[in-house]
């Protein structure tokens, strides 16, 4: 039903088979499907009659024992029309889908149900990431469900609390390493290969198909695919993974068009954008990252080549926001729609809104910002950049004073 192949050289690679990474060439591997095959077995009636969530598309993802399913209820997240932000921006209609609805809060959830079910399938008793934090609470909750151990190497300093709270108390083994992410998930690839560990970074090709599952919901709820989909790109696994899914519910009749892919990066953090503004066919790591949005500060991302096809084959582009921007966006979302962000999260509106401005976006196009992660997963970055509370005396007129004068 399905197997392993190379993105770039072609090389097959069994679903019984514990790899992550080609042997011959070194590229990512993309899960293959046999379409024809499920056409004949998969009606869009079928689908519609189950509940939304991940794996009402359980035919559509790579898993071969359905009892071994680890699942927290993932999936099914809400898509809010968003028609003061609209007006705001200029478009006539916007919609944000919030995957801080997923049961640790980030979109996370939706490739890590399926990453840690492969765990199961596998026989492994212990799981490991690298994450700038929503990896980390992701799997720290999924193995704590299914009852194996979680190993999360993380950038020293480099982390919101609210993440890593969250893989403390789920019982992760947590260890700090004294560089960014892209050190971090150096040393996790290195273990996974002694076969002790099973990697669920990005990388890891069976957890990103799960993350496609937030096309077919999208489709499903507007009852066709958008003209755009806005989506914050860190380590790409996600925009990619996207993509494949509004693909594949073309392919399977599901949908009759797909949309273009707008892929937002941070300033300090953007090799992609800069590829694809360049032209280039690789990306160009960048050596320290920097950004408030801690979810997307990472230099050189593994899904880069797979992020450049899904942009480019959708006929979308790349923009790159500034700190600032990303800030004004959390607090327009917020106040305009009472909708609460992480960083990361808001810098797909914040692109949205340069893309508007610049013309690539029509005011009358369907558009769909994704944002990824809820806001409390980093409650500090609001808080310092926000105003401070006002302060007076404890009695009546001093508070109606202050805020007269306010």
């Amino acid at each position: 039903m399905f197997h392993l192949e190379c993105i770039v050289c072609g090389q097959r690679y069994g679903a019984e088979e514990v790899v992550y990474t080609c042997s011959r060439c070194g590229n990512l591997l993309d899960v293959k499907y046999d379409y024809k095959l499920l056409e004949e077995r998969l009606s869009k009636v079928d689908l519609k009659r189950r509940p939304l969530s991940v794996w009402r598309y359980r035919e559509l993802l790579p898993i071969k024992d359905e009892g071994k399913i680890v699942s927290l209820k993932e999936g099914g997240t809400k898509l809010h029309y968003c028609r003061r932000l609209g007006e705001a921006l200029g478009l006539k209609s916007l919609y944000v889908k919030t995957e801080g609805d997923n049961p640790t809060g980030s979109f996370k959830d939706r490739g890590m149900t399926v990453g840690i079910t492969k765990a199961l399938e596998y026989g492994f008793k212990a799981v490991i990431c690298a994450s700038t934090g929503n990896t980390s609470a992701s799997l720290a909750a999924y193995a704590a469900k299914a009852g194996i151990t979680c190993i999360v190497l993380i950038p020293s300093g480099k982390i919101a609390y609210g993440k890593l709270a969250q893989a403390i108390v789920y019982g992760a083994k947590i260890v700090q390493v004294k560089g960014n992410f892209d050190d971090a998930l150096r040393i996790v690839m290195e273990l996974s290969l002694k076969g002790k560990f099973y990697l669920l970074n990005s990388v890891n090709p069976y957890r990103v198909e799960g993350q496609k599952t937030l096309a077919y919901e999208v489709a499903d709820q507007l009852g066709r695919p958008p003209s755009f989909l806005v989506v914050p790109v860190g380590n790409a696994g996600n925009i990619s993974a996207i993509w494949k899914g509004f693909k594949e519910y073309k392919r399977l009749g599901f949908a009759e068009a797909t949309p273009k892919m707008m892929g937002i990066q941070a300033e300090g953090a953007s090799p992609i954008a800069e590829a694809v503004k360049l032209g280039l066919s690789e990306i160009r790591p960048v050596e320290k990252p920097e950004t408030v949005a801690t979810a997307i500060r990472i230099g050189s991302p593994v899904n880069w080549r797979k992020a450049l096809n899904a942009i480019r084959e959708s006929g979308g582009t790349a923009e790159t926001v500034s700190d600032r921007e990303i800030v004004e966006a959390q607090k327009l979302l917020a106040r305009l729609e009472g909708l609460f962000v992480e960083p990361a999260s808001a810098a797909s509106i914040a692109g949205l809104r340069k893309l508007v401005e610049q013309g690539a976006i029509d005011k009358d196009e369907l558009v769909v910002c994704v944002a990824t992660g809820h806001g409390l997963k980093d409650p500090d970055t609001p808080v310092r950049f926000g105003e401070p509370p006002l302060e007076a005396d404890k009695t009546l007129e001093a508070v109606v004073k202050i805020l007269e004068e306010r």
